[in-house]
């Protein structure tokens, strides 16, 4: 019996709209062939399924034999991509594009040299417009290749022409392939490591960035080569949290869609996380006029162009959309009215489930946590931690899930669950020590949840008001910030000294337009 997980039809079945479903059942209801019926039978089957079974399958559809089973499988997964690519051809203008190349490789191969140049010139026009280097590159690869092996009786500077275009491409790609190598390495950073912690990994974090940083002239940058460039910075500033030059940078990145307009349809998905970096950077920089005026800007153009996103984009578009719309409750303080988006999250997370991945549904999950803690409800808040606490993710965001034990232990303190708290407070302890990141705000309140764990009321009054007092002094150390970024624990002792919920502390916050730490 094979794995859901590892059987790639399945998986691809389970992926397609009702509308791509109907358009492969009508292009195999065209002929009726004995085969096309075989397929049909094995989608139909496979459809209906709610997890993979190849016992039930040959049940299903006897006219298959169990060795034929993995070769009929084959062939069915690669008539879906042909229907597939058919079906997104006119939605997908690089699919069309690379259509154009088949054709003049066709026309060439009969000897048609003149009408194969005539369609390479048309498809360079739009690997032009729709800054797609490598397409680029591909063209003029092959017109030198014509040009070179036969006479086409082109203009007397062809061949000059051509060689320029090539020496200007290959710098280009040259630039892109060391920017978006920088950038994604950035990102791989950023999910082992979090924000820096310290001297040591800030002084790693900067001598890798330089040292790998090409010097590029950006005056005379392509597209893609100034996008990875403002993300290979976006993530530098991210991960040292100067957020002021991160917002900088994404505000560059969105900026570039205004003066390359054809983009934001043929690279909907990173216009629309260009939108979410920028919403990330309104976010910690409190600006929350602007935060509302982006949101509204992303949610406008997902709308937009909501029947035509593939389901990539459709993913990415609900978990920057979800993730902002947590936000901004965070920024105004209004987590009981942000908990009426968690059954659309959940909901929209069984929806993508195959194609969103566990970095994402992580951050949910915690988001989800401080919006029920926020609100005085613990006990959801512990669901939601508990789902991070068993997720089998090895130390992806060890971040993350670090600050989640301590929240974990937090809302089991103040359910009174006292003795349950002292039984975890070592577990937790040794998890964040394994993952390195035992900050001076985690050990501080580790201690206090120690010590002040059965106190009496006056003596807790107390206790929580040096806490604080300690807490302040420590934020002012830069590398320690970071702990606030995923836990507001001030404003939680602000409410145990006022006798208030944390969300109004933070709601007076945010209306009185007083800065968090």
């Amino acid at each position: 019996m094979s794995n859901t997980q590892n059987d790639a039809l399945f998986i691809l079945i389970k992926t397609l709209t009702k509308a791509e479903k109907r358009n492969f059942q009508l292009a195999f209801n065209r002929d009726n062939t004995k085969e096309d019926v075989l397929f049909i039978q094995l989608f139909q089957a496979l459809d209906k399924m709610k997890e993979y079974d190849e016992e039930q399958v040959l049940k299903k559809v006897p006219d298959i034999k169990k060795q034929q089973l993995s070769n009929v499988k084959a062939h069915l997964y690669k008539h879906l991509l042909t229907t597939l690519r058919l079906l997104y051809k006119t939605k997908d203008p690089l699919i069309e594009l690379r259509e154009q190349l088949d054709y003049a490789r066709v026309l060439y191969n009969k000897g048609l040299y003149n009408q194969s140049l005539k369609i390479l010139a048309k498809a360079k026009t739009s690997a032009r417009e729709q800054e797609e280097v490598m397409l680029y590159f591909e063209i003029v690869e092959f017109e030198k290749l014509i040009e070179s092996r036969h006479i086409t009786r082109s203009l007397d500077n062809r061949a000059e022409e051509l060689s320029d275009e090539s020496r200007i491409i290959n710098e280009q790609l040259n630039n892109v392939s060391k920017l978006s190598t920088l950038a994604l390495r950035m990102y791989g950073m950023y999910l082992k490591l979090g924000h820096a912690r310290d001297e040591k990994d800030s002084h790693m974090l900067k001598s890798f960035f330089e040292t790998n940083l090409p010097g590029v002239r950006q005056g005379s940058m392509s597209f893609y080569e100034r996008i990875y460039l403002y993300q290979a910075y976006c993530w530098y500033y991210y991960i040292l949290q100067d957020f002021v030059m991160y917002y900088r940078y994404t505000q560059k990145w969105v900026d570039l869609f205004t003066e390359y307009p054809v983009l934001k349809d043929t690279d909907v998905d990173l216009y629309i996380k260009a939108l979410h970096n920028l919403l990330t950077a309104h976010f910690h920089t409190m600006n929350h006029e602007k935060f509302i005026e982006v949101l509204g800007v992303m949610e406008s153009f997902i709308i937009e162009k909501e029947e035509s996103l593939n389901e990539n984009t459709r993913t990415s578009a609900f978990v920057y959309l979800y993730t902002s719309k947590i936000n901004s409750h965070f920024l105004d303080g209004t987590f009981t009215e942000g908990l009426k988006l968690v059954a659309e999250v959940e909901e929209k997370i069984s929806e993508h489930q195959l194609t969103v991945d566990q970095h994402r549904v992580l951050v949910f999950y915690y988001k989800i946590a401080c919006l029920y803690f926020g609100s005085g409800d613990n006990n959801n808040a512990i669901v939601y931690l508990n789902k991070i606490i068993h997720l089998r993710i090895g130390n992806l965001r060890a971040d993350i899930q670090c600050f989640a034990r301590i929240l974990h232990l937090i809302a089991h303190y103040e359910l009174e669950n006292y003795s349950l708290v002292e039984y975890l407070i070592k577990s937790v302890y040794h998890f964040i020590a394994k993952n390195k990141d035992l900050s001076q705000v985690m050990e501080e309140i580790l201690k206090f949840l120690r010590k002040n764990m059965y106190a009496n009321p006056k003596a807790l009054r107390t206790a929580f008001r040096d806490l604080k007092e300690k807490l302040e002094v420590i934020a002012k150390n830069p590398y320690e910030r970071r702990s606030y970024l995923y836990l507001d624990i001030v404003s939680w002792l602000e409410s145990k000294i006022e006798g208030i919920p944390v969300q109004e502390v933070i709601r007076k916050k945010f209306l009185n337009k007083v800065p968090r730490i």
